[in-house]
């Protein structure tokens, strides 16, 4: 009874706890508290901090990239020129230190060199892809370190990618539409028109529809400008029925009128890059520096990060709930995955004993069998070398009595020529003893 007792106080005092954020209640102040001052707090935070922005420009080469950056940032970006003899797609970053009153911001410029210059141009969004995964890699692996020093990261996450769009007149081709929807989850695309003075303005207009049909029929998804905050719904969503912007670029400056202004000199005439009658480019550096940009950077980290850092978590097997839809815990989760680990490692390592032991067991028959074959050969080379010293006797042995064959038959020729020598010698005295007994045989 007392435990049914305490367990049913212990309920109570848990339906009581309540949890962040339910059941808040509004209470006046009596007088000046000072947490008003939050937001210059925070201003005077991010300014002495500074900010980062990075665009991702995609185009065949040729289109005006360089020159459009360098107008929109009204500087001269140091970087070599392309060409159109590169094997591949490669991507090239640079990064500048920019200073406006005291805002200082960390621009990153990432050019595809290369881009839609081969015969082949089936791969040529994977080294895009590629990239842009490798930077949301880099910020998830910064964040999942025990000690995270997030605050000095430089962010190289791709906050908005202008594609630039060839000024054909007619539609987009393949090449655009597959790169950019491989492209459309993972960054904020933002299509140009480049080069929109190289045809003319009915052209433009039909153009721009035509593209804008073809996006929507292929299910390309573009930034569109965010309309929820007041202050720069009106604009924004003016903005957005502008899309794909006509842009012209030039950091040449021309007399006109009495000012001097950024413009392209034609033989027909002045072509004006800041005159919203001949181009948009006033209304690109509206939207993508003066009013949006701080929304750029929100949307890359809020929609694209936290889709690749959830895809990649998910294939790591961390999950937000169970199969019984329960809140996971992660500690749970790590203790789950890693017992799974340490299941598949003693998994592995028995499969790995198995297989040294077969693998030795192999080998021990093979060193068996070439055992076996040694000992065989070396019985063989024996038997063969002892009938060949057995032949080598035999025949030293014939020799022997030969030479001593010989030697007798020596010994007896010698002796046979001593005695003859022996027998004439002694006829030629018994010659001369008998010439002096009777010496009338001499005179004969």
């Amino acid at each position: 009874m007392e435990a049914e007792a305490n367990s049913g106080s212990l309920e109570d005092s848990w339906a009581f706890i309540q949890r962040p954020g339910e059941g808040c209640r509004t209470v006046p102040l009596a007088g000046h508290v000072g947490f008003d001052s939050l937001p210059d707090q925070l201003v005077n935070k991010s300014v002495s901090q500074g900010f980062c922005f990075n665009i991702l420009c995609v185009g065949e080469t040729g289109l005006g990239k360089s020159t459009l950056m360098d107008t929109l940032f009204n500087t001269k970006f140091e970087g070599e020129p392309a060409t159109h003899t590169q094997p591949g797609v490669q991507l090239r970053s640079n990064t500048y230190d920019l200073q406006e009153s005291n805002v200082g911001l960390k621009l990153t410029i990432v050019s595809t060199v290369g881009f839609g210059d081969q015969i082949n141009k089936e791969d040529s969004y994977k080294p895009i892809v590629e990239f842009i995964d490798a930077q949301f890699e880099a910020y998830l692996q910064e964040e999942l370190k025990i000690r995270r020093v997030l605050h000095a990261y430089h962010d190289s996450r791709i906050h908005a990618c202008l594609y630039f769009i060839a000024p054909t007149g007619h539609s987009l081709k393949s090449l655009d539409l597959v790169t950019m929807k491989k492209l459309d989850s993972k960054v904020n695309i933002i299509p140009i028109i480049a080069k929109s003075d190289a045809i003319s303005k009915s052209e433009l207009t039909k153009f721009k529809i035509k593209i804008t049909s073809e996006l929507v029929s292929n299910g390309v998804q573009i930034y569109q400008f965010p309309t929820d905050d007041e202050s720069v719904a009106e604009i924004n969503g003016t903005m957005n029925a502008h899309l794909p912007f006509a842009v012209i670029g030039s950091t040449e400056e021309l007399k006109i009128g009495n000012k001097m202004m950024k413009a392209r000199q034609y033989p027909w005439g002045t072509v004006q890059v800041e005159n919203e009658a001949h181009c948009d480019f006033v209304k690109l550096r509206e939207m993508l520096i003066r009013v949006n940009m701080e929304d750029l950077r929100e949307q890359t980290h809020s929609r694209h990060y936290e889709l690749y850092r959830r895809c990649k978590l998910e294939e790591m097997g961390f999950q937000d709930t169970d199969p019984d839809s329960k809140p996971f815990s992660l500690q749970e989760t790590y203790e789950a995955k890693r017992n799974e680990f340490l299941g598949e490692l003693q998994k592995k390592e028995e499969e790995m004993r198995q297989m040294f032991v077969q693998r030795v067991k192999e080998k021990e028959a093979e060193l068996k069998e070439a055992e076996k074959e040694l000992h065989e050969k070396f019985d063989r080379l024996k038997k063969l070398h002892q009938d060949e010293k057995k032949k080598l006797e035999d025949k030293k042995k014939s020799l022997d009595d030969e030479v001593n064959a010989f030697k007798q038959r020596k010994t007896a020729a010698e002796l046979l020529q001593s005695q003859g020598s022996q027998a004439g010698g002694s006829q030629t005295l018994k010659r001369d003893k008998e010439k002096k007994n009777n010496p009338w045989l001499c005179t004969e």
